[in-house]
C-alpha cells in the first residue's frame, strides 16, 4: 500500500516537532509520568506554538496544515495579573498558518484574539484567502464540481455585561468570492451569484459557563446572532439570516461526560446559494444539505478510561426546511462514529483527538 505524500510529509513534521520538543526540555513532558504535555509550557511561557491541522471534512477530503500560535503571556501570568477571577479569561494569541486537501483545496489565515479592560471587552478577528473545491447538489440531488474562491476578514467585538457570563457585541463578515463550476451553470442559478461580495454585519449575545473554552467538561454555551447584508456594507446582495446555537456538557459519573449541541439557522429568500444555512454534522460534507431553516441536534458520550485518554460515541440528526423556495426541497440526515481525544495538556483540561 502507497502511503500519500501528504500523509508522509505529516509524520516528518510530528518527528521533527517532536525532537524539538525534546531539545528545549522538560517543560513539554508531565514531571511524574515523563508523558508529553504542554501544561508547564503554557501556564509559564510565553512564545510560539507549533499546531498541526489534520483535516477530514468530507467534502474537502483529508488534507494537512500547520498554524503558528503565539501566545503573549502565560495563563498563570495573566490569572494573576487579572482582577477579575469569577470566569476563566484566556491568553492573548495571535495565529497564522495554511492548509491543503487531498482534492485541490488550500487557504492562508492571519488572526488573533484579544481582551481588555480585566476581561471586560474581547476582540476576536481574523483574515484569510481561499479556494475551495466542493461538490454543489442543489434542487436536482445530482453533484456538481464547483470552485469558491474567497478573500475577506472577520472582525467581532464583544462586551461583558457586569461582571455575569453574558456578553454583547458584533460581528462583520465581509468576502469577496468568484465562483466557478467545473461544468456548465446549473440554469436556476442567476449568473451574478457567482461573482459576489458579502458584506454583513450582525448583533451577538451569547453566555458562557463553561470551565474550558477548548476542550470542556462541563458548562453551558450559547450563542444568539441576527445579522444582515446591505450595500452600505459592502454587500452586492442584500439578504438576511438569523442564527441560535447551545452546546452543554454535564458530567454523568467521575469518567464519563454527556454533551448535547443544538443548531437553529435561518436565512431570507435573497440569500446566495452558496450561503445559505447547511446541515453541519461530523461526517456529513459541507453544502451537502442546504435549505432556508436547518435544525440539528447531536449528542455525545465521553468516556475517559485512562487519566490521559478517552474514548466518545455521538450520534445526531439535522433537517432542512425551504417552504418558501421551490429549489429546496426538506431533507433529513444523520450521522454516528467514534473517536478518541488525548489529554495534551491536563493542568488546563485541553484535549486532541481525531473522529471518525
Amino acid at each position: 500500500m502507497t502511503i500519500p505524500a501528504y500523509w508522509r510529509h505529516f509524520v516528518v513534521f510530528i518527528l521533527l516537532v517532536s525532537l524539538s520538543f525534546h531539545a528545549i526540555g522538560s517543560r513539554f513532558f508531565d514531571e511524574e509520568t515523563g508523558e508529553f504535555d504542554v501544561s508547564e509550557h503554557l501556564l509559564t511561557h510565553s512564545g510560539f506554538l507549533p499546531v498541526p491541522i489534520i483535516i477530514t471534512e468530507p467534502a474537502l477530503g483529508t488534507g494537512l496544515g500547520i498554524s503558528a500560535v503565539y501566545f503573549d503571556e502565560s495563563i498563570s501570568d495573566r490569572s494573576k495579573r487579572l482582577k477579575n477571577a469569577d470566569h476563566f479569561s484566556p491568553p492573548n494569541i495571535t495565529l497564522a498558518g495554511g492548509f491543503r486537501t487531498e482534492n485541490g483545496s488550500k487557504g492562508i489565515f492571519a488572526g488573533g484574539f484579544r481582551t481588555f479592560r480585566n476581561d471586560q471587552y474581547r476582540y476576536l478577528g481574523g483574515l484569510g484567502k481561499f479556494s475551495i473545491n466542493l461538490d454543489y447538489y442543489g434542487p436536482l440531488n445530482r453533484p456538481r464540481a464547483l470552485n469558491i474562491d474567497a478573500i475577506g476578514t472577520v472582525q467581532q467585538l464583544t462586551s461583558r455585561i457586569k461582571n455575569s457570563n453574558w456578553m454583547l457585541g458584533g460581528r462583520y463578515v465581509y468576502f469577496d468570492t468568484d465562483i466557478g463550476f467545473s461544468a456548465s451553470k446549473p440554469a436556476f442559478i442567476d449568473r451574478r451569484q457567482l461573482d459576489l461580495e458579502i458584506g454583513r454585519l450582525g448583533f451577538l449575545v451569547n453566555y458562557d459557563s463553561r470551565d474550558n473554552i477548548l476542550s470542556p467538561s462541563e458548562g453551558i454555551f450559547f450563542e444568539g446572532e441576527i445579522a444582515a447584508a446591505r450595500d452600505w456594507l459592502g454587500a452586492s446582495v442584500d439578504f438576511e439570516d438569523y442564527a441560535a446555537r447551545i452546546h452543554a456538557y454535564m458530567p454523568v459519573s467521575e469518567k464519563l461526560t454527556l454533551g448535547l449541541r443544538g443548531d437553529l439557522k435561518a436565512s431570507s429568500d435573497a440569500a446566495p446559494f452558496f450561503f445559505l444555512p447547511y446541515i453541519n454534522l461530523r461526517g456529513i460534507p459541507a453544502m451537502r444539505y442546504q435549505g432556508e431553516q436547518v435544525m440539528v441536534a447531536e449528542t455525545e458520550l465521553n468516556w475517559q478510561f485512562k487519566p490521559r485518554w478517552s474514548l466518545l460515541a455521538f450520534t445526531g440528526i439535522g433537517k432542512t426546511f425551504g417552504d418558501n423556495n421551490p429549489l429546496i426541497k426538506s431533507e433529513t440526515a444523520q450521522n454516528y462514529g467514534v473517536g478518541f481525544r488525548y489529554l495534551v495538556a491536563s493542568k488546563l483540561g485541553l484535549k486532541v483527538g481525531v473522529d471518525v
